[in-house]
């Protein structure tokens, strides 16, 4: 638990900076901006890796709930919703122009559902921080109105719903071999 638990601060400090407006313009001013995304990239990256092995590896904890059904029934389409929301995360969709987040509604939609569909301490630890950090970073977006104006094009919300669907696909058949749980009867 401790190399999840580290991992996850090491993600998420880089990632909460855009938060803290000033501080990060100043890191910016002095660091320059290439370094300052090299250095964000390596602390993102090796939180990641510590937060994935701490993860793989680390003990189940004890159970904290138990796990709804509801959450385990939907969770293939709430992620055939998140991969078009990430998908639709940069792009000039008319689902960006919508939802204006769609990558930290992505983000809390992912691990709400895999929060409520697990419920022991290791994997409460987990997507419980990053509901929250979903919660708080989309209530900072929303007040910094960080949207930039863009027009959206028909054809890049058709691209981000097959791309999005093709991948879910593709995670959910392989989430056994990735994550451990079979998901879907079509999962190998």
């Amino acid at each position: 638990m401790t190399l999840l638990i580290a991992g996850l601060v090491l993600f998420f400090v880089p990632h909460a900076l855009p938060m803290f407006f000033s501080r990060r313009a100043a890191l910016l001013s002095s660091w320059g901006e290439a370094r300052y995304k090299g250095i964000f990239s390596v602390v993102s990256g090796l939180g990641l890796v510590l937060i994935v092995t701490g993860y793989a590896y680390g003990d189940r904890g004890a159970q904290w709930f138990a796990p709804f059904w509801a959450a385990k029934a939907a969770a293939p389409f709430a992620m055939i919703v998140v991969f078009v929301l990430l998908a639709a995360a940069n792009g000039p969709s008319h689902i960006r122009a919508t939802l204006r987040h769609p990558m930290l509604i992505a983000l809390l939609v992912w691990s709400g559902v895999h929060l409520l569909a697990n419920g022991d301490a290791r994997g409460t630890v987990l997507f419980g921080a990053f509901a929250t950090f979903a919660i708080v970073d989309f209530v900072s977006a929303v007040q910094r109105d960080t949207v930039k104006a863009f027009t959206p094009r028909l054809r890049v919300d058709v691209i981000c719903i097959v791309a999005g669907s093709a991948v879910a696909l593709l995670v959910m058949t392989f989430h056994r071999i990735l994550f451990g749980p079979v998901v879907v009867p079509f999962g190998v």
